[in-house]
């Protein structure tokens, strides 16, 4: 499995979120392109980015942090968050990001999505799916939907969607271990590649996680418990259950 240290942005800082509420946020610092460059001398082997000024407000912050990011590491890079339009994607593509992650888009403008996803391939459009009891939330995870999370990913797999990120909101920034039931279950109903997000605590849980693995779970997110200590990125890249290098002949 594969463990990706998400750097989370906003107004050019790198800050983590509880349950994706704004007004609950911990800065982490100051220096997004340090960070990354830290993460990848580390072996990460790929960075998950999240612009959180996107994702609330539809309109990037953090152009100049997500510049410094690139130009500091040569790993793969995924960025989530205010991706709303066909150009919003190419954008970021152009900018030199190995993917991107849709969620509202996938909602509001699936036209676009699909276009996008005809021009761009599902290898670099991905799409992300944020869960609170089994229906999807969107605009940051703020507005709820009556969409079922895997009736979605499952008419997104017939349009061409080959990777879920699938985060259980409750469990995100909470450091109380991930719903590692709800990401099974997902995954196998699915059929889809998936980077599992939210709740990783210890190292106990990237263990666990690894064991889903058999049902398509080869990729997971790792935040809070990285900044706080409760894991270390040599955990992260512990070969008992991690393939960190397994991704660098993307780029």
């Amino acid at each position: 499995m594969l463990f990706l240290p998400a750097i989370d942005l906003k107004n050019g800082r790198c800050v983590r979120l509880i349950q994706g509420r704004s007004d609950q946020e911990t800065v982490y610092g100051d220096d997004p392109g340090a960070m990354a460059r830290g993460f990848q001398q580390g072996g990460a082997g790929m960075l998950h980015l999240v612009d959180l000024d996107g994702a609330f407000r539809g309109r990037s912050g953090n152009l100049e942090a997500v510049r410094a990011i690139r130009a500091a590491v040569d790993i793969p890079l995924e960025l989530g968050g205010g991706m709303r339009t066909e150009q919003d994607i190419a954008a970021m593509l152009e900018l030199g990001l190995d993917s991107v992650i849709v969620g509202t888009m996938a909602v509001r403008d699936p036209s676009g999505l699909e276009r996008a996803l005809k021009r761009f391939g599902g290898d670099r459009v991905q799409l992300g799916i944020d869960a609170r009891e089994g229906k999807v939330a969107v605009q940051g995870w703020e507005e709820a939907t009556t969409l079922e999370a895997l009736s979605f990913a499952l008419e997104w797999k017939a349009r061409g969607i080959t990777r879920v990120i699938f985060t259980d909101i409750a469990r995100d920034g909470m450091l109380s271990g991930p719903n590692l039931t709800a990401i099974r279950d997902f995954a196998r109903g699915s059929g889809l590649r998936i980077t599992a997000s939210g709740g990783v605590a210890c190292p106990a849980d990237l263990k666990a996680l690894a064991a889903l693995e058999v049902h398509g779970v080869d990729r997971a997110i790792v935040g809070k418990a990285l900044y706080e200590g409760a894991v270390t990125l040599a955990d992260l890249t512990d070969p008992v259950f991690s393939s960190s290098n397994s991704i660098r002949g993307l780029r």
